[in-house]
């Protein structure tokens, strides 16, 4: 393991049943899973895994794992081994039973309540064993201890076959394998992708552990075993992949105080964009909390104490929290015993003497880089003055703009056609490329609650380009007006005009580019829209079927065939005329309404957020300025591209 883990001192050398502590009795998950996964779809469903990861990382962090390996198996079973210390298996005194049993089916059961089983642990609640017990159609757990290989088996939390000894072994660890079960689960197939990223995060997290991710399926075969010995400055670099660094160095800044500790990595590149990703006990904190505040507050004072101390920054011309962000890639992972999240699904670290703790690491470490570093301290300090210029122009744009259009007093874009409510959560704007798209929509929209925002020629690429660019630019400027919740850090959701942002372009090469640019705005800019789901995409159809007088559309070409069979049934030479449309501009109003439009037949998908750094890379790869990872990219995924115009 990396020099962090091993400095932590291994109190606990036996781990068994005295150390697991039961708070209350396993009751209404199955009734309320919401309450311990965040939700039944996709995220839960995959939260599952994480779990039961996070349990075999706790034994990485004690000093006692080496290695898990995480494979998804034919018909969607989840497999996760470690070479830990093995669950303990011997009889728990609160409550007479075998210990394993109580991990899996007592709520609030482990070692992580103060038993002295961990110092630290990600999985704080002790509640992942037993809710992914009951949340599966069966699972499956073998422990190897103690020369012997228990097992035991359930069934919707339930226990099927008792703690019993099924061999003999020479090695120590944990095997759980699990079925979701469907009656909890909206779906219940897995994304190795999803899962792949989260195990990258915790291979950067914890240098030299080493985790393995496969995919056993039919068709689907892969694998990938991940170990960074250099930990989270690896995590830095693999953010700046396709990205330009300013100066050469990964810093790192590392530190403990009592049990808890707490290390940093950051290296500045020559974007625009913000890129800061926290944990704590391993686990993803995408809401922040205290380690980031204390990051955030030292980060500013530090490049300022140096700006002045080297006559850069004069008198009170500070830079700002943002301007010194700008361009950043940091990574920041903080160990702590008791940790206090926010939620079950540990949104937000919510513990503040670490904020004290980082504060005062980054404080110091980061004064001696840049006293040992000149030129590396001048490059980012110039950046964050640069920042700092042009947030001064973005905000005169504003200005100029809203004098010379009379927007300070709420007057809206001559391209929006407003809706007649007013509660942002009944309303909807649809946001759509070309006067004659636009117009179709204009009159076949319900104008009670959908406003329409026609957008017209190729708009500016924000990959490209900072704030002050953004406020003159006479293709954004109309939509931020007109979603009236501002942009960047003054970005404020509660003066959201419309709850359900919807892009309406064609369905081909110039409307998928349209959708890029917005989503890469939206991302930039306004990222809350999406990570709130508001951002939606409007699917138009692609063929229009006609027989006599009846008529049918499709949005994909197997549904083509299917509806064209249909019309063909008891009279196969029946004739139906197949037609592709064109664009949006070519439908008439009524045809618009009915296809793409109406609620209660239209078809939309909602964008989402599940990999915040992935996007990121995706977003520079397509719309930055290297060339090269782009032509890769594009190699690479042509194969998943149909129905490609060109």
């Amino acid at each position: 393991m990396s020099d962090r883990i091993e400095s932590m001192e291994k109190e606990i050398q036996e781990y068994d049943a005295s150390q697991i502590q039961v708070l209350e009795g396993l009751e209404a998950v199955r009734k309320r899973p919401g309450m311990y996964i965040g939700s039944t779809s996709s995220s839960g469903l995959h939260h599952l895994v994480y779990e039961i990861v996070d349990n075999s990382i706790d034994e990485a962090l004690a000093g006692f794992c080496t290695r898990i390996d995480v494979a998804i198996e034919e018909g969607d079973i989840i497999r996760v081994s470690d070479n830990g210390r093995g669950i303990p298996v011997d009889i728990q005194e609160q409550t007479g039973k075998s210990a394993l049993e109580v991990v899996f089916t007592v709520l609030h059961a482990g070692g992580k309540f103060g038993g002295g089983g961990y110092k630290v642990s990600g999985g704080l609640h002790g509640v992942g064993a037993s809710v992914v017990n009951a949340l599966s159609e069966w699972l499956e757990v073998q422990v190897h201890k103690e020369g012997k290989i228990y097992q035991m088996r359930f069934s919707r939390g339930d226990i099927v076959e008792s703690i019993h000894v099924v061999g003999s072994t020479d090695r120590t660890g944990t095997t759980v394998r699990f079925k979701p079960d469907p009656e909890m689960f909206d779906d219940t197939v897995y994304d190795y992708d999803i899962l792949h990223t989260r195990m990258r995060e915790q291979a950067f997290l914890n240098g030299g552990l080493a985790i393995s991710i496969a995919d056993l399926r039919a068709g689907r075969e892969r694998e990938e075993t991940m170990c960074y010995e250099g930990g989270i400055r690896e995590f830095v670099r693999f953010l700046n992949k396709h990205k330009t660094p300013i100066h050469e160095d990964v810093i790192y800044i590392s530190g403990t105080k009592g049990d808890a500790m707490a290390e940093i990595a950051l290296q500045y590149n020559d974007g625009y964009n913000e890129t800061l990703v926290s944990f704590a006990n391993d686990i993803h904190t995408p809401e922040g909390g205290m380690h980031e505040t204390g990051f955030k507050t030292a980060l500013t004072r530090v490049i300022n104490a140096y700006g002045t101390k080297a006559n850069l920054i004069k008198g009170d011309d500070k830079v700002s929290g943002e301007d010194v962000r700008e361009g950043i890639s940091a990574v920041i992972s903080v160990k702590l015993p008791e940790a206090q999240f926010e939620g079950q699904t540990k949104q937000k670290l919510g513990n503040a003497y670490i904020r004290t703790l980082v504060d005062s690491l980054v404080s110091e470490q980061l004064s001696e880089y840049f006293e040992e570093h000149p030129q590396a301290a001048k490059a980012v300090l110039e950046k964050a003055m640069m920042a700092n210029r042009a947030r001064e122009a973005a905000r005169k744009a504003r200005e100029s703009v809203r004098r010379k259009t009379g927007l300070e007093g709420g007057q809206m874009p001559d391209k929006l056609q407003d809706c007649n409510e007013r509660d942002p959560s009944l309303c909807e704007i649809y946001i759509v490329e070309g006067d004659s798209a636009a117009g179709s929509a204009i009159q076949g929209r319900d104008s009670r609650f959908q406003a329409i925002l026609a957008m017209w020629g190729k708009m500016l690429n924000v990959e490209k380009a900072r704030a002050d660019k953004i406020y003159g630019n006479d293709k954004l400027y109309p939509l931020i007006v007109a979603l009236g919740a501002g942009i960047g850090d003054e970005f404020n959701i509660d003066k959201l005009r419309y709850h359900k942002i919807i892009i309406m372009a064609d369905a081909d090469v110039d409307g998928s580019h349209i959708r890029t640019l917005l989503l890469t705005f939206f991302f930039r800019y306004m990222r809350p829209l999406i990570e709130k789901g508001y951002v939606y995409s409007a699917v138009p159809p692609l063929f229009k079927l006609t027989r006599g007088k009846t008529q049918r559309v499709a949005y994909s070409e197997p549904e083509r065939d299917r509806i064209s069979a249909e019309l063909r049934e008891g009279n196969p030479n029946a004739k139906v005329d197949i037609s592709r449309f064109k664009g949006l501009g070519e439908m008439d109003p009524h045809e618009l309404w009915e296809t793409t439009m109406d609620p209660e037949k239209r078809s939309l998908r909602r964008i989402t957020l599940n990999d915040a750094i992935r996007a990121d890379q995706v977003f520079t790869v397509l719309m930055g300025e290297e060339v090269e990872p782009r032509r890769e990219w594009i190699e690479q995924n042509a194969k998943y591209v149909v129905n490609l115009d060109i």
